[in-house]
């Protein structure tokens, strides 16, 4: 009798993740969060330290065709930086792994550091080590990041209560489309490599895609006002997948407004062109390296009136899960359909 075989596409990648952190033990006092927030917690005396740590491999979350390498480097960090921001910390140091073929150049892997260094000046951090391999085929980085923050000022998935006002910063779906613009190109540039790429008039979106900024801007306010989210989360796997962590590790549900999501113009029409629904850009799109965080009402007046904080809704205990009320008045359950590592074929 064979042994019973599970796909992982049938868990998908938070599944998957859910069931690696039920067999974690966790065997010394110092680690105060494990598995299950944006970034680990541990205890080193005076402050906490946060370690996060990310990967990106070719084919599966950049394409070289049209992602330059420099901002590819760029990206690797921001997205890593943006978690340790979603835990209202400061990032420090960070670690860069990397595994290339033969096919990539001396010139080119410099080029990459190029751009992991610019991160580095950008954000304030340290290069201070990493590891070097030799890949099969293609290209792997893996980032590590550590940074601090005082104890009461670490901010978990798990802190947003009922009437918690919702508010995303920046806008949303701008990444995703930005991809779709890249994705046609190539394609057209496939069928004939004598086209030149059209990427004029979307140079916002392209580089919300390529070179994406972590909002550590934000975390320097919240300390400059003395604002302290209840939760937070970055918006990496789409707004709908990410308010689903809250709500679910806060054991609360949620209620927003589809005319409260903040979508940029440009966006706007060009979801209306591929024939893309705006608001379904903003729920499930990803990659946008937002904060969605949660604030007590008391705290109203200190985000009220920021030009690039958006008020989108309030936490719910009369909801079981996220909902939104569409323009026309309606309620949906939201689903989360943003990107899956490990789509169940």
């Amino acid at each position: 009798m064979s042994e019973k075989r599970t796909e992982i596409g049938q868990l998908g990648e938070f599944g998957l993740i859910d069931r690696i952190s039920k067999t974690a033990v966790i065997h010394n006092t110092s680690t105060i969060k494990g598995i299950g927030d944006d970034a680990a917690v541990i205890d080193t005396g005076e402050k906490y330290l946060l370690l996060t740590t990310d990967q990106l491999i070719e084919g599966i979350h950049f394409d070289l065709s049209y992602m330059p390498i420099k901002h590819l480097g760029y990206k690797s960090v921001a997205a890593n930086v943006s978690d340790i921001a979603a835990m209202n910390a400061i990032p420090r140091q960070i670690t860069v792994n990397i595994g290339i073929s033969n096919r990539f150049s001396v010139e080119a892997i410099d080029a990459l550091y190029e751009g992991v260094q610019a991160a580095c000046l950008n954000y304030k951090v340290d290069l201070v080590g990493g590891d070097t391999t030799a890949s099969p085929s293609g290209l792997f980085i893996s980032v590590t990041v550590l940074g601090e923050v005082d104890k009461e000022k670490v901010a978990y998935r798990s802190g947003a209560s009922d009437k918690d006002i919702i508010c995303v910063t920046g806008d949303l779906g701008g990444a995703y489309m930005g991809l779709q613009i890249l994705e046609r190109e190539k394609q057209v540039f496939l069928t004939n490599p004598e086209m030149q790429p059209k990427l004029e008039g979307f140079d916002y979106i392209v580089q919300r895609q390529l070179k994406p900024e972590a909002r550590m801007d934000i975390i320097y306010e919240f300390r400059d006002t003395g604002l302290s989210p209840t939760s937070m989360i970055d918006i990496s796997d789409g707004l709908a997948s990410d308010l689903m962590h809250v709500c679910r590790q806060s054991g609360i549900g949620a209620r927003i407004f589809e005319d409260k999501l903040p979508i940029d113009q440009l966006t706007y029409n060009t979801a209306i062109e591929f024939k893309i629904d705006p608001a379904t850009c903003a729920l499930n799109g990803g990659e946008d390296y937002e904060l969605l965080f949660t604030i007590n009402q008391k705290d109203l007046k200190k985000v009220e009136m920021h030009p690039d904080i958006h008020l989108i809704g309030y936490m719910d205990k009369k909801e079981k899960e996220p909902v939104m009320v569409t323009k026309q008045d309606q309620m949906i359950v939201l689903k989360a359909q943003g990107w899956d590592h490990f789509p169940d074929k």
